[in-house]
């Protein structure tokens, strides 16, 4: 089965993703200006809590690094709608998949070691150019690598694998972690749906807005107690 998309079609939805980009890149200014001037005084209002000398300071000091805590996490959920509005956005080259693999797999190996999981990669030797934009593949891996070792507190094995699967290019990633359930696959691509106390269920929407935008199509098999399998299918070069 194929995953290319007609000329038409890709047009348009580039079309929709400028726009969107466009959107949350001035919704993006419009949050960041007065959530900077917020921790700029929430900065100086601790430095004057600190020097006042006030019995009740040490509360007032823990209120207020609650507040500071609550604006980065505003910026980080800001920062990950950005990149998901602007994964349709992409800037290609010719490139073999097992190359960003690889040196995806050199950069998580001390991670993996520290959590006591063991990666596995499966590269195909035989396996064809795609026109792919490196960066946001990237982030496809590190989205579904965290997400992996998340799912293996306590350790386990992380594989990585290439192959040609009818005209297209296929990737795999399968954890041996905890799973999830029926309900979780069937809405784990939805924008803002977390299983995660204070994610911002985005990484995996994302994820996939990055390989739509690449003309491909991603899929995702698991259940409790039994891991998980990611398949992606790119199209391969003309």
């Amino acid at each position: 089965m194929t995953s290319s998309l007609h000329p038409d079609e890709r047009e348009r939805l580039q079309a929709q993703n400028t726009e969107l980009a466009t959107l949350a890149g001035g919704l993006a200014h419009e949050i960041r200006n007065p959530l900077s001037t917020i921790r700029m005084n929430l900065e100086l209002l601790a430095e004057d809590l600190g020097d006042s000398g006030a019995s009740n300071a040490h509360r007032m000091l823990e209120r207020v690094a609650k507040l500071q805590s609550e604006c980065l996490n505003l910026e980080g959920v800001l920062n990950e709608f950005l990149q998901f509005a602007r994964a349709g956005q992409l800037d290609l080259t010719e490139c073999s998949l097992n190359d960003v693999v690889a040196e995806f797999l050199d950069f998580l190996t001390a991670q993996a070691e520290e959590q006591n999981v063991e990666l596995r990669p499966h590269l195909d030797a035989n396996l064809p150019l795609a026109r792919l934009d490196k960066s946001l593949l990237r982030q496809v891996l590190s989205n579904l690598a965290r997400n992996a070792l998340q799912a293996m507190p306590k350790g386990g094995t992380l594989e990585f694998l290439t192959m040609v699967r009818d005209s297209d290019i296929a990737f795999e990633v399968i954890d041996t972690g905890e799973g999830m359930s029926e309900t979780t696959v069937a809405k784990m691509f939805q924008a803002f749906f977390s299983t995660r106390s204070g994610g911002s269920g985005l990484g995996l929407p994302t994820v996939r807005r990055i390989i739509e935008a690449h003309g491909g199509s991603i899929s995702c098999e698991s259940a409790p107690g039994n891991g998980t399998r990611f398949t992606i299918l790119l199209p391969r070069s003309a």
